[in-house]
């Protein structure tokens, strides 16, 4: 069922707000992914099965994956990719732009929420996702942009927020290294 209720939703940064940038391997995003991992677990315990996923590079993958990943051992998980515009990855990298239709293709549902790009397409789709929410998964460094306006948003229609903070030095354990 993909009531508002067992939906999910999620925001976070692109590469260049990530101090990884594209580097995946670094110690900080390996972690990030395993507490994004885990609150992707957490919402499945609590009774979540749809999740919807804004499909940006960066973050947004990275949770696509794991609410995946989850879907291979949970079969009543359903993903949902909301699409700002259908050319939303026709100038990322060649890596990032075949993973982005791999994962497209992967998901059980795809919305697109403006047929062509505007300078306002970007914004409808965070909305459509917390308008169809209860929870929302949020990677956020307190910066200006977009993920901040998801996070209003959401606090704005009365959503659950789980903040994943961005871990800015390379030694995880460390409060004083946490931003937000």
């Amino acid at each position: 069922m993909r009531g508002r209720q067992s939906s999910c939703c999620f925001t976070g940064h692109r590469p260049a707000k990530l101090p990884w940038r594209y580097d995946e391997g670094d110690s900080r995003c390996v972690e990030l992914k395993s507490r994004i991992h885990d609150a992707v677990e957490a919402a499945y315990d609590e009774g979540y099965r749809h999740f919807l996923c804004g499909m940006a590079m960066g973050c947004d993958l990275y949770f696509c994956e794991c609410v995946l990943a989850l879907r291979d051992t949970h079969p009543d998980v359903t993903v949902e990719a909301a699409i700002p515009c259908p050319t939303q990855a026709d100038a990322w990298p060649a890596d990032q732009r075949e993973r982005y239709e791999r994962l497209v293709a992967t998901c059980d549902f795809e919305t697109v929420v403006s047929s062509k790009y505007t300078s306002s397409c970007m914004q409808r789709r965070d909305r459509y996702m917390v308008d169809h929410a209860s929870l929302l998964i949020a990677v956020f460094d307190g910066s200006p942009g977009g993920t901040q306006y998801t996070v209003q948003y959401a606090m704005g229609r009365g959503l659950d927020i789980v903040d994943l903070p961005v871990v800015t030095a390379r030694s995880c354990g460390d409060e004083a290294d946490v931003l937000f």
